[in-house]
């Protein structure tokens, strides 16, 4: 009992002392700052080229000149090029381009919705049909179904691509725990790496079109397919497997009589993931001539059009929604047992037929193949987004130039001046320290080889601007996501009314909501942070929501009775509890506004993400934007690893 009435303050003595030692670590820093800043800044003129960069220009040149005679290229890379293009140059001739030479695609937008409409009801139910019907004619009204056809080829040929390689490895990592062991990092690395960093590598190798940007698109959504297949199978019931292998069965049987039919409804979600992922990255991909819609958002952000890039961002919601529902009730037909309806095979047949008959018109007739211009509404709809813009710049502007100062003079240039001005060194050590004391030895270690390799880039002062940039969006991200999620996890009809404005945010493109934030706040950094909290927020939001709902009721009553006052069950109890929440949703808003800081560097932001876009249009800077994005990728992992090694379940193991 002694020593138990010991350890306890001492315990206690050690949550406190962090904090502390933390506050004073920054403090030293400041103080220190005043009589050296200026001093061994490792500082770069935009204009320099380091010896990394020379040499990964060098290659570049190289791989351009051997491209038609090297074999690799000739039987691997080229290869590989002319099979992608022709599967989504099929798909593009089947239901968005011309083909034969006719003037009219095989499949016409009658044929299209009809197909669209049956294979919903097959998989879904008439609601989901009635939807997806819906969703694919306002497509057409919208004066957008080639751009919308185009986007759904390069989405489903990428999508194809990432089942056929990712559901036999998830199945591989589901069987094997050696194997599982083994992928897990890929994916986390896949996940983690901002999109725009793998697109100078893949253009290398593959050139830029539909090839590149497919391959893109699949490596960003093969992740999800390949978890959740392996989850689906490791979560089956050892009892199951254990009947089975009881009986004689053989590995092949047991995985195709077994594993895989119970894990058919994870399998399904996995789907579903895999084309969500794909949808994010249609304008991504247009930076590298991805065909479709993405193009259209990309040239109305050119041109600051607002009303153009909501009238394309908004077709592909649409498409996003559709496919999302589809998939979902494919997902609960699954999940259902028991016989179907007599009804139902003939219904199958007979609505089979009607769909065959509409796609045979859509291929025959002009009118069922090119959609009507009769009706097109996309036009009111670019005018009503530019007329709200307009409104909003005349009428807001005032509050819009506080924010924007407020943010900058107080938070980012204060902040900002410390990380750039302070000798690297110095920098170094105050990153090491934090890491240790806030996740570990591990952690430190880990952040120190990634500053070392961030020297090594020779992009030292970009790569602390765009840390400042990061530090500040997440931190509002971190007060919206307290503020909001609280309010939504301790209100149902709150988190009804908000969470679908949230699923909105995470599937508009973020091109979409730029061009706006531009024609608010002009070219500026603060642009940049605004578009990056509002993609990153909703994730921190629904992480923070679902913990403070997941406390139990009994604790929050006893804390009730107890004469607790709002004020108090909030910051006492439920944040406190649901500190595990707070530190994943502080880790996915790191990760998510890191992954924008090269859309931010279309948009006045520069640092890294003005690097990476650079390379890809000068190509003496091709170097220089490839060691851009691997300083990305560094500190992603480097902030990432903290926020993991900080977390409650960690702090404990550490203990």
């Amino acid at each position: 009992m002694a020593v138990t009435t010991l350890a306890a303050p001492r315990s206690a003595g050690r949550r406190i002392g962090r904090p502390v030692l933390v506050a004073a670590v920054l403090l030293a820093w400041v103080v220190l700052w005043i009589p050296v800043h200026g001093m061994h800044t490792l500082g770069l003129s935009p204009a320099d080229l380091t010896p990394l960069h020379r040499w990964l220009n060098d290659v570049n040149d190289t791989v351009g000149a051997n491209r038609d005679s090297s074999p690799v290229f000739l039987y691997f890379f080229n290869e590989i090029r002319a099979a992608i293009d022709a599967l989504v140059t099929f798909l593009q001739d089947l239901i968005a381009q011309p083909s034969y030479g006719r003037p009219v695609p095989v499949l016409g937008w009658l044929g299209v919705v009809a197909l669209v409409a049956y294979v919903s009801w097959v998989f879904g139910n008439w609601r989901v049909a009635l939807l997806a019907a819906g969703g694919f004619v306002l497509l057409g009204l919208q004066g957008l179904w080639t751009e919308s056809m185009d986007t759904l080829a390069l989405t489903l040929a990428a999508v194809a691509i990432s089942l056929l390689v990712g559901i036999p490895l998830g199945v591989w990592a589901g069987l094997s725990d050696r194997f599982h062991r083994l992928i897990t990092p890929a994916l986390d690395f896949m996940q983690t790496m901002p999109t725009f960093v793998y697109l100078a590598p893949l253009t290398l190798l593959f050139l830029i079109g539909p090839a590149s940007a497919t391959i893109a698109t699949l490596i960003y959504a093969m992740p999800p397919a390949i978890r959740l297949t392996a989850h689906g199978i490791r979560s089956v019931h050892p009892s199951a497997v254990e009947a089975t292998e009881s009986l004689g069965a053989t590995g092949r049987q047991k995985l195709f009589k077994v594993l895989l039919p119970l894990s058919k409804r994870t399998i399904v979600l996995g789907v579903n993931q895999t084309i969500m992922a794909a949808l994010s990255m249609v304008t991504i991909a247009a930076l590298i001539d991805a065909p479709g819609l993405g193009k259209s958002v990309v040239k109305a952000l050119q041109t600051l059009d607002v009303g153009t890039a909501f009238n394309a961002g908004l077709a592909i919601v649409v498409l996003a929604i559709v496919l999302d529902r589809v998939t979902t009730a494919a997902g609960d037909r699954v999940r259902r047992t028991g016989p179907s309806s007599r009804l139902r095979r003939p219904l199958v047949a007979l609505l089979g037929i009607l769909a065959a008959a509409c796609c045979y018109m859509s291929y025959t007739y002009v009118w069922a193949a090119e959609f009507p211009d009769t009706y097109r509404i996309g036009g009111a709809i670019s005018r009503g987004a530019d007329t709200v813009t307009v409104w909003a710049q005349d009428h807001l502007f005032a509050v819009t130039d506080a924010v924007k100062n407020l943010v900058t003079y107080a938070l980012l240039n204060p902040l900002q001046a410390l990380l750039t001005e302070s000798p690297w060194w110095l920098v170094a050590a105050v990153a090491v320290l934090l890491a240790a004391l806030i996740g570990g030895v591990r952690a430190a270690v880990v952040t120190a080889a990634c500053l070392a390799l961030l020297i090594g880039t020779g992009l030292w002062q970009d790569a602390m601007t765009t840390l400042a940039m990061t530090i500040v969006a997440t931190l509002l991200v971190m007060l919206l996501g307290i503020v909001l999620g609280v309010w939504m996890g301790r209100n149902r009809h709150v988190d009804r009314i908000v969470r679908p404005v949230l699923d909105a945010g995470q599937t508009m493109p973020a091109f979409v909501y730029l061009v706006p934030f531009v024609a608010l706040f002009a070219a500026t950094r603060f642009t940049a942070i605004v578009a990056a909290v509002v993609f990153a927020a909703p994730v921190a939001i629904k992480i923070v929501a679902d913990g403070v709902r997941g406390i139990p009721a009994t604790t929050v009553e006893a804390a009730t009775a107890a004469g607790s006052s709002t004020w108090q069950l909030i910051t006492k109890v439920q944040l406190p509890m649901a500190r595990r929440s707070l530190t994943l949703a502080a880790n996915q808003g790191l990760i998510y506004v890191l992954s924008m800081v090269v859309v931010g560097g279309l948009v006045g932001a520069g640092a890294l993400g003005y690097d990476v876009v650079a390379g890809f249009s000068q190509s003496q800077l091709y170097g220089k934007g490839l060691a851009a994005g691997a300083a990305i990728v560094l500190l992603g992992i480097m902030l990432d690893r903290i926020a993991r090694a900080s977390s409650p379940s960690n702090t404990r193991k550490g203990h």
